[in-house]
Order: C-alpha cells, then structure tokens, then sequence
C-alpha cells in the first residue's frame, strides 16, 4: 500500500531541482527493487516484480535495451547470456525471438544468484517459461519471459519506477545510448504518468531523453553527478534524484560518494537521494549505515530482507511499522 499511495502523490508533476518540496524525498527511504530484486527473484522479469511488490517493496528499478525490431524490453544486460538460455545480444534478437527465451534460466537464488554451473535442481525456476515446469500459484509462463516496457507499465500503473538506459553492446559505445534513448523516448512520449525517473550512466542519453520528453523526472548520468559533487553546478534539468553509489573507484582512488553531508546537500537544494549497492555489497548494516545519513532510497537486489529490517527498525523506534 505504501507504493500506492505515494504513486498517487506523484501524478502530480515532478517540481524543479530547488523547489520547496520533492515527493521523492522521504524521511522513510524507499525500498526500491533493483533488477526486481535479482538476488530474491529471476532479475527483470514481471514474476520478480510482482513478487517484490508483494514482500514489502515499494519501487521497482528495471533496464532497457531494443531488440532487433525496436521494441524496448527490459533486460539488465546487453547481452541475454548470464541470465537466459539464449546467447547474443538484446540488439541482434527480434521481440518475437526474445519470447522464446527462459528468462530466469540461470538463477538460483542467493549470493551469485546466476552462477552457470550449478547442479540442475538449484535453478528452481528453470523450465517454467517453456512450459517444462509448472508456474508457481497466481502466476503463467510468460510472467518468466522476457518482457517489454510497455507491459511493465501496463501491469504496474501505481507502482514508482525507475527506468535505466543500457546501451546496444559490450563496445559501451555513446551512439548506442542515444539510440536506446531515442527508442525510450517513443514509447515515452504520450504517458501521462510522473512517477517514473529515467537515468543513464551515460549523461547524453540522459540530456537526450529530456530534450524528447521533457516532462519526465531523471536522475544524472555520470557527467551530471560530477558536474554537482565535484563543481558544484546544476546536475542538468529535470532532476529530481541523485542515483549514486556509496564508494566510486577514480584510478587509485575510492571517493566516498553517499555521505550524510552529500544527501543533507542534496536536500537542502531539493533533490532526492537513492543509492545503489551493485559495487559497494549488501548486509543489515550498510543498510542502516545509508538509513543513517538520511537516503530516500536503497536499490536493493534484496527486498524483501530490506523491507523486513525496515520494519523491525519502525517497531523498535515506533512501536508500528513504517507506512505511506
């Protein structure tokens, strides 16, 4: 219920970085599904959305790339092979191809949840999206597959979402960003909906996505989140979030970037703090390391483990667990 109503806060239209109130700063941090949870759940795919949703999440965190024939499916990867039984690029499969594929194939759960390898019974999902294996209760085949953005949206209208640009190959290279940008913008361009965030490492795929569709909210590439930490200028426009990592490695270097003085900044100027934790590691207490210094939210690969210590810390703090 928590995601629902602040989905309804959020048709509103997102205010300017500086303004007096960002419906994206919450004093209880949002417990965003990265991937849907891909440590809990098959990553990207609409089983491990509504799952997460249902164990306590409260957004949802997804990839795009376009396949062969332009539409935009959700994928982490720009390549299928970690996670299905497929192998080559989202860019070198058509949609009609992609549907053929098993989306949760490798995963098993847990720490390395798509390790290739392990014993056939560890990958308990394996088989469902062909119809090899039947589908957990309340669930079909396709709810396995890959999907498309605009069945994500269709499924989830009051669900907060956080959409990222990947690129086309392992090249990385910008014209593939502004491609996907542009095939982003597409599908984009007519929703009526301001409860999504769009980002990019890269900062021209961000610049533009909003140059196509201004009225979405985003947070900053790379480019635009250094522009703001280390310069101390605009992060771009249209930002409402800062979606950064705790620690980011420059060289020799590691920087410490999620500080409780960056995200008081962040604040003070009217912008939200997420924080994702691919690089930087899971537990109990680097979560209530980032709850400390004040985020509004943690893209967790655990949801449900991070709703459930959301909830012991509102009982222990509260009596009553945190609600929206």
């Amino acid at each position: 219920m928590r995601a629902l109503l602040v989905a309804v806060a959020l048709l509103v239209a997102a205010p300017a970085a500086g303004a007096a109130t960002n419906p994206w700063i919450e004093k209880t941090p949002f417990d965003i599904a990265h991937q849907g949870g891909e440590d809990e759940f098959p990553s990207n795919t609409m089983y491990a959305f509504e799952r997460s949703l249902q164990v306590g999440a409260d957004m949802l965190e997804l990839d795009v790339g376009v396949t062969k024939d332009g539409q935009v499916v959700v994928m982490h990867d720009t390549t299928v092979d970690r996670t299905t039984n497929g192998h080559g690029t989202v860019a070198s499969f058509t949609l009609k191809q992609l549907r053929k594929l098993d989306a949760a194939y490798w995963f098993s759960g847990g720490e390395n949840a798509y390790r290739h390898g392990r014993v056939r019974s560890a990958y308990r999902l394996r088989g469902v999206a062909t119809g090899k294996r039947k589908p957990p209760t309340g669930f079909t085949a396709a709810d396995f597959r890959v999907a498309t953005l605009t069945e994500v949206l269709r499924a989830f209208p009051h669900t907060p979402i956080n959409i990222e640009i990947k690129g086309r190959t392992k090249t990385e290279a910008l014209d593939e960003y502004l491609t996907n940008a542009d095939a982003l913008a597409r599908t984009l361009k007519t929703t009526k909906r301001r409860d999504l965030i769009v980002v990019s490492f890269k900062q021209e795929a961000v610049d533009r996505f909003h140059q196509l569709v201004p009225a979405l909210p985003l947070a900053p590439g790379i480019g635009g989140a250094a522009n703001w930490l280390l310069g101390g200028k605009s992060p771009g426009e249209g930002v409402v979030a800062f979606q950064l990592p705790i620690t980011y490695k420059l060289g020799d270097q590691t920087l410490q970037i999620t500080t409780k003085e960056n995200v008081a900044r962040a604040h003070r100027e009217g912008y939200a703090w997420h924080t994702w934790l691919s690089d930087d590691g899971e537990s109990p207490a680097i979560w209530t390391s980032l709850i400390e210094d004040g985020v509004d939210g943690v893209m967790t690969a655990r949801p449900k483990a991070f709703a459930e210590l959301l909830h012991r810390r509102a009982h222990r703090l509260h009596g009553k667990p945190p609600t929206r």
